[in-house]
Protein backbone atom coordinates (compact mmCIF):
# COMPACT_ATOMS: atom_id res chain seq x y z
CA UNK A 1 0.00 0.00 0.00
CA UNK A 2 1.57 3.11 -1.37
CA UNK A 3 1.33 5.32 2.06
CA UNK A 4 3.69 7.01 4.18
CA UNK A 5 4.37 4.92 6.79
CA UNK A 6 5.42 5.29 10.71
CA UNK A 7 7.81 2.43 12.25
CA UNK A 8 8.27 2.14 16.14
CA UNK A 9 9.88 -1.16 16.51
CA UNK A 10 12.60 -2.04 14.88
CA UNK A 11 15.94 -3.67 15.94
CA UNK A 12 19.07 -2.14 13.79
CA UNK A 13 20.80 -5.70 13.50
CA UNK A 14 17.85 -7.41 13.43
CA UNK A 15 16.64 -5.65 10.17
CA UNK A 16 20.09 -6.49 8.18
CA UNK A 17 19.50 -7.40 4.98
CA UNK A 18 21.34 -10.93 4.95
CA UNK A 19 23.72 -10.31 1.46
CA UNK A 20 24.90 -7.52 3.59
CA UNK A 21 25.96 -9.62 6.57
CA UNK A 22 27.43 -12.22 4.17
CA UNK A 23 29.45 -9.83 2.59
CA UNK A 24 31.09 -8.40 5.73
CA UNK A 25 31.68 -11.71 6.86
CA UNK A 26 33.18 -12.36 3.34
CA UNK A 27 35.18 -9.17 3.71
CA UNK A 28 36.24 -10.21 7.35
CA UNK A 29 36.90 -14.07 6.58
CA UNK A 30 34.33 -14.98 9.44
CA UNK A 31 32.62 -17.84 8.39
CA UNK A 32 28.72 -18.05 9.60
CA UNK A 33 27.40 -19.62 6.37
CA UNK A 34 25.57 -22.28 9.13
CA UNK A 35 23.09 -19.04 9.87
CA UNK A 36 22.21 -18.92 6.37
CA UNK A 37 19.46 -21.03 4.05
CA UNK A 38 20.13 -22.18 0.50
CA UNK A 39 18.34 -18.85 -0.99
CA UNK A 40 20.40 -16.91 1.37
CA UNK A 41 17.95 -16.50 3.71
CA UNK A 42 18.69 -16.36 7.44
CA UNK A 43 17.88 -19.96 8.91
CA UNK A 44 16.54 -20.40 12.40
CA UNK A 45 14.35 -23.62 14.08
CA UNK A 46 12.45 -21.56 16.94
CA UNK A 47 12.55 -18.27 18.83
CA UNK A 48 15.89 -19.05 20.86
CA UNK A 49 17.28 -20.59 18.03
CA UNK A 50 16.16 -16.79 16.28
CA UNK A 51 18.70 -15.53 19.26
CA UNK A 52 21.12 -17.25 18.53
CA UNK A 53 21.50 -16.41 14.54
CA UNK A 54 20.72 -13.13 15.52
CA UNK A 55 23.62 -12.72 17.47
CA UNK A 56 25.56 -14.44 14.83
CA UNK A 57 24.88 -12.23 12.54
CA UNK A 58 25.62 -9.31 14.67
CA UNK A 59 29.16 -11.11 15.31
CA UNK A 60 30.47 -9.43 11.97
CA UNK A 61 29.39 -5.76 13.24
CA UNK A 62 32.74 -5.55 15.19
CA UNK A 63 33.05 -1.26 14.86
CA UNK A 64 31.68 1.90 14.33
CA UNK A 65 31.79 1.67 10.52
CA UNK A 66 30.44 -1.02 10.18
CA UNK A 67 27.25 0.27 12.24
CA UNK A 68 27.14 3.43 9.45
CA UNK A 69 26.90 1.09 6.96
CA UNK A 70 24.79 -1.35 8.43
CA UNK A 71 22.03 1.94 9.32
CA UNK A 72 22.63 3.11 5.75
CA UNK A 73 21.26 -0.16 4.33
CA UNK A 74 18.92 -0.55 7.08
CA UNK A 75 17.27 2.98 5.92
CA UNK A 76 17.39 2.26 2.09
CA UNK A 77 15.08 -1.02 2.80
CA UNK A 78 12.73 1.12 4.75
CA UNK A 79 12.63 3.98 2.64
CA UNK A 80 11.54 2.03 -0.06
CA UNK A 81 8.72 0.40 1.68
CA UNK A 82 7.52 4.11 2.21
CA UNK A 83 8.57 4.66 5.79
CA UNK A 84 9.02 8.21 6.46
CA UNK A 85 9.98 8.04 10.40
CA UNK A 86 11.28 5.24 11.85
CA UNK A 87 12.60 4.42 15.61
CA UNK A 88 15.11 1.47 16.02
CA UNK A 89 16.27 -0.11 19.24
CA UNK A 90 20.19 0.07 19.74
CA UNK A 91 22.30 -1.82 22.28
CA UNK A 92 25.24 -1.15 23.78
CA UNK A 93 25.79 -4.97 24.34
CA UNK A 94 26.72 -5.27 20.71
CA UNK A 95 27.78 -1.64 19.88
CA UNK A 96 31.53 -1.32 22.32
CA UNK A 97 30.35 -3.82 24.78
CA UNK A 98 28.55 -0.89 27.09
CA UNK A 99 31.88 0.87 27.18
CA UNK A 100 30.63 4.30 27.21
CA UNK A 101 33.39 5.98 24.97
CA UNK A 102 32.91 3.33 22.58
CA UNK A 103 29.54 3.27 22.62
CA UNK A 104 29.65 7.25 22.27
CA UNK A 105 31.81 6.34 18.74
CA UNK A 106 29.37 3.54 17.22
CA UNK A 107 26.79 6.21 18.53
CA UNK A 108 28.19 8.93 15.94
CA UNK A 109 28.67 6.38 13.32
CA UNK A 110 25.05 6.18 13.37
CA UNK A 111 23.45 9.41 13.66
CA UNK A 112 25.78 10.85 10.90
CA UNK A 113 24.45 7.83 8.51
CA UNK A 114 20.87 8.47 9.65
CA UNK A 115 21.61 12.63 8.97
CA UNK A 116 22.72 11.25 5.38
CA UNK A 117 19.62 8.75 4.80
CA UNK A 118 17.21 11.80 5.88
CA UNK A 119 18.99 14.37 3.39
CA UNK A 120 19.35 11.64 0.42
CA UNK A 121 15.95 8.71 1.54
CA UNK A 122 13.80 11.40 3.61
CA UNK A 123 13.67 8.94 6.10
CA UNK A 124 14.31 9.64 9.67
CA UNK A 125 15.67 7.97 12.51
CA UNK A 126 15.53 7.94 16.12
CA UNK A 127 16.86 5.38 18.38
CA UNK A 128 15.71 3.73 21.35
CA UNK A 129 18.56 2.10 24.10
CA UNK A 130 17.49 -1.37 25.03
CA UNK A 131 19.60 -3.68 27.57
CA UNK A 132 18.96 -7.18 26.57
CA UNK A 133 16.88 -8.90 29.05
CA UNK A 134 18.36 -12.35 29.12
CA UNK A 135 21.99 -10.42 29.40
CA UNK A 136 20.29 -9.89 33.07
CA UNK A 137 19.83 -6.59 35.07
CA UNK A 138 23.49 -6.19 36.23
CA UNK A 139 24.44 -5.38 32.37
CA UNK A 140 21.09 -3.37 31.75
CA UNK A 141 22.52 -0.77 34.21
CA UNK A 142 25.76 -0.05 32.25
CA UNK A 143 23.31 0.32 29.45
CA UNK A 144 21.43 2.49 30.73
CA UNK A 145 23.98 5.03 32.16
CA UNK A 146 25.33 4.44 28.23
CA UNK A 147 21.65 5.43 27.73
CA UNK A 148 21.17 8.47 29.98
CA UNK A 149 24.77 10.12 29.12
CA UNK A 150 23.68 10.10 25.69
CA UNK A 151 20.01 11.47 25.74
CA UNK A 152 19.02 13.67 23.43
CA UNK A 153 17.64 15.08 20.08
CA UNK A 154 18.78 11.63 18.37
CA UNK A 155 18.74 8.75 21.49
CA UNK A 156 15.29 9.66 23.08
CA UNK A 157 14.15 6.33 24.36
CA UNK A 158 14.66 3.39 26.31
CA UNK A 159 13.44 0.01 26.06
CA UNK A 160 13.87 -3.85 27.20
CA UNK A 161 14.75 -6.42 24.78
CA UNK A 162 15.87 -9.87 24.53
CA UNK A 163 14.34 -13.02 25.96
CA UNK A 164 10.69 -12.06 27.27
CA UNK A 165 10.65 -15.74 29.74
CA UNK A 166 13.71 -14.67 31.41
CA UNK A 167 13.25 -13.05 34.47
CA UNK A 168 10.71 -10.03 35.72
CA UNK A 169 10.51 -6.67 34.78
CA UNK A 170 11.10 -5.21 38.13
CA UNK A 171 14.47 -6.84 37.77
CA UNK A 172 15.25 -4.11 35.41
CA UNK A 173 13.39 -0.50 37.53
CA UNK A 174 16.68 0.76 38.66
CA UNK A 175 17.31 1.35 34.89
CA UNK A 176 14.25 2.21 33.72
CA UNK A 177 14.32 4.91 37.02
CA UNK A 178 18.17 6.04 35.28
CA UNK A 179 16.31 6.41 31.70
CA UNK A 180 13.62 7.94 33.34
CA UNK A 181 15.06 10.64 34.84
CA UNK A 182 17.77 11.61 31.74
CA UNK A 183 14.34 12.54 30.35
CA UNK A 184 14.23 9.52 27.53
CA UNK A 185 10.48 8.02 27.09
CA UNK A 186 10.28 4.06 28.06
CA UNK A 187 8.60 1.25 26.19
CA UNK A 188 9.70 -2.88 27.25
CA UNK A 189 8.95 -5.47 25.08
CA UNK A 190 6.34 -7.83 26.83
CA UNK A 191 3.17 -10.02 25.86
CA UNK A 192 4.50 -11.95 23.05
CA UNK A 193 6.08 -14.80 24.58
CA UNK A 194 4.43 -13.70 28.00
CA UNK A 195 0.52 -14.01 28.33
CA UNK A 196 -1.24 -10.26 29.75
CA UNK A 197 0.60 -10.55 33.30
CA UNK A 198 3.97 -10.01 31.68
CA UNK A 199 2.46 -6.65 30.23
CA UNK A 200 0.81 -5.61 33.34
CA UNK A 201 4.06 -5.81 35.20
CA UNK A 202 5.74 -3.57 32.45
CA UNK A 203 3.00 -1.15 33.15
CA UNK A 204 3.25 -1.20 36.70
CA UNK A 205 6.72 -2.05 37.49
CA UNK A 206 8.30 0.32 34.56
CA UNK A 207 5.67 2.79 34.25
CA UNK A 208 6.28 2.59 30.28
CA UNK A 209 4.12 4.09 28.19
CA UNK A 210 4.28 1.57 24.90
CA UNK A 211 4.26 -1.98 24.70
CA UNK A 212 6.55 -3.88 22.27
CA UNK A 213 4.14 -6.35 20.27
CA UNK A 214 1.80 -6.68 23.23
CA UNK A 215 -0.81 -8.63 21.65
CA UNK A 216 -1.31 -11.31 24.37
CA UNK A 217 -3.19 -8.81 25.93
CA UNK A 218 -6.44 -10.45 23.77
CA UNK A 219 -6.09 -13.07 26.63
CA UNK A 220 -7.56 -10.38 29.06
CA UNK A 221 -10.19 -8.67 28.65
CA UNK A 222 -10.47 -6.47 31.31
CA UNK A 223 -6.76 -5.37 30.57
CA UNK A 224 -7.83 -4.48 26.83
CA UNK A 225 -9.98 -2.24 28.08
CA UNK A 226 -7.81 -0.66 30.63
CA UNK A 227 -4.91 -0.11 27.77
CA UNK A 228 -7.48 1.76 25.69
CA UNK A 229 -8.62 3.57 28.54
CA UNK A 230 -5.37 4.75 29.63
CA UNK A 231 -3.84 4.62 25.87
CA UNK A 232 -1.26 2.56 26.28
CA UNK A 233 0.24 2.08 22.40
CA UNK A 234 1.18 -1.11 21.07
CA UNK A 235 4.08 -1.53 18.93
CA UNK A 236 2.82 -4.67 16.90
CA UNK A 237 4.58 -6.55 14.86
CA UNK A 238 1.91 -8.91 12.96
CA UNK A 239 4.49 -10.44 10.71
CA UNK A 240 7.06 -11.47 13.37
CA UNK A 241 3.97 -13.35 15.56
CA UNK A 242 3.35 -15.84 12.64
CA UNK A 243 6.82 -16.15 11.30
CA UNK A 244 7.27 -17.23 15.16
CA UNK A 245 4.58 -19.30 15.48
CA UNK A 246 2.62 -17.46 17.80
CA UNK A 247 -0.26 -16.90 15.45
CA UNK A 248 -1.16 -19.27 12.69
CA UNK A 249 -1.95 -16.76 10.06
CA UNK A 250 -2.90 -13.61 9.33
CA UNK A 251 -6.65 -13.41 10.03
CA UNK A 252 -6.08 -15.35 12.88
CA UNK A 253 -3.71 -12.21 14.84
CA UNK A 254 -5.29 -10.49 17.48
CA UNK A 255 -4.09 -6.87 15.98
CA UNK A 256 -7.50 -6.74 14.53
CA UNK A 257 -9.62 -7.35 17.13
CA UNK A 258 -7.54 -5.02 19.37
CA UNK A 259 -8.07 -2.22 17.07
CA UNK A 260 -11.90 -2.22 16.75
CA UNK A 261 -11.65 -2.47 20.62
CA UNK A 262 -10.21 0.89 20.72
CA UNK A 263 -6.44 0.17 21.59
CA UNK A 264 -3.80 2.42 20.37
CA UNK A 265 -2.26 -0.11 17.53
CA UNK A 266 0.78 0.75 15.41
CA UNK A 267 2.20 -1.51 12.83
CA UNK A 268 6.03 -2.60 12.72
CA UNK A 269 8.44 -5.07 11.34
CA UNK A 270 10.63 -6.59 13.91
CA UNK A 271 13.26 -8.17 12.73
CA UNK A 272 12.06 -7.57 9.01
CA UNK A 273 14.29 -10.11 6.53
CA UNK A 274 14.11 -12.70 9.38
CA UNK A 275 10.28 -12.87 9.24
CA UNK A 276 10.21 -12.49 5.28
CA UNK A 277 8.52 -8.99 5.78
CA UNK A 278 8.48 -5.01 5.31
CA UNK A 279 6.24 -2.75 5.56
CA UNK A 280 4.48 -2.49 2.62
CA UNK A 281 4.01 -6.25 2.88
CA UNK A 282 2.79 -5.50 6.63
CA UNK A 283 -0.07 -3.59 5.15
CA UNK A 284 -0.74 -5.59 2.13
CA UNK A 285 -1.67 -8.77 4.29
CA UNK A 286 -3.60 -6.75 6.99
CA UNK A 287 -5.69 -5.10 4.76
CA UNK A 288 -6.00 -8.94 2.83
CA UNK A 289 -6.60 -10.25 6.62
CA UNK A 290 -9.29 -7.36 7.97
CA UNK A 291 -10.47 -5.51 4.64
CA UNK A 292 -8.72 -2.05 6.64
CA UNK A 293 -8.91 0.95 4.10
CA UNK A 294 -6.62 4.04 3.50
CA UNK A 295 -8.92 5.80 6.25
CA UNK A 296 -7.52 3.28 8.63
CA UNK A 297 -3.99 2.99 7.61
CA UNK A 298 -3.50 6.85 7.96
CA UNK A 299 -4.92 6.49 11.59
CA UNK A 300 -2.47 4.06 12.68
CA UNK A 301 0.14 5.97 11.66
CA UNK A 302 -0.93 9.29 12.78
CA UNK A 303 -1.11 7.10 16.27
CA UNK A 304 1.96 6.08 15.73
CA UNK A 305 3.41 9.90 15.16
CA UNK A 306 1.47 10.61 18.27
CA UNK A 307 3.31 8.08 20.22
CA UNK A 308 6.93 8.60 18.38
CA UNK A 309 9.94 9.34 20.78
CA UNK A 310 10.44 12.84 19.33
CA UNK A 311 10.76 16.53 19.71
CA UNK A 312 7.89 18.35 18.73
CA UNK A 313 9.58 20.19 15.71
CA UNK A 314 10.28 16.96 14.28
CA UNK A 315 6.45 15.25 14.61
CA UNK A 316 5.06 18.47 13.34
CA UNK A 317 7.63 18.03 9.99
CA UNK A 318 6.43 14.17 9.92
CA UNK A 319 2.70 14.98 10.09
CA UNK A 320 2.95 17.13 6.94
CA UNK A 321 4.19 14.28 5.14
CA UNK A 322 1.17 11.57 6.23
CA UNK A 323 -1.23 14.33 5.33
CA UNK A 324 -3.11 12.99 1.98
CA UNK A 325 -1.81 15.13 -0.50
CA UNK A 326 2.09 14.42 0.38
CA UNK A 327 0.91 10.61 -0.16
Amino acid sequence: MNLPKIELHLHLEGAAPPAFIRGLAREKSIDISGIFAEDGSYAYRDFRHFLKVYEAATSVLTGPEEYRRLTLAVLEESAASGVVYSETFLSPDFCGGRDLGAWREHLHAIEEAAAEAERTMGITLRAIVTPIRHFGPDKAKETALCAAETAGRFVTGFGLAGDETVGKPRDFAWSFDMAREAGLRLTCHAGEWGGPDSIRDALRDLRVERIGHGVRAIEDLALVDEMAERGIVLECCPGSNIALGIYPGWRKHPIGELYRREVKVTVSTDDPPFFHTTMAREYDRLAEAFDWDEGVFRTIARTALDAAFCDPDTRARIAKLLEPDHA
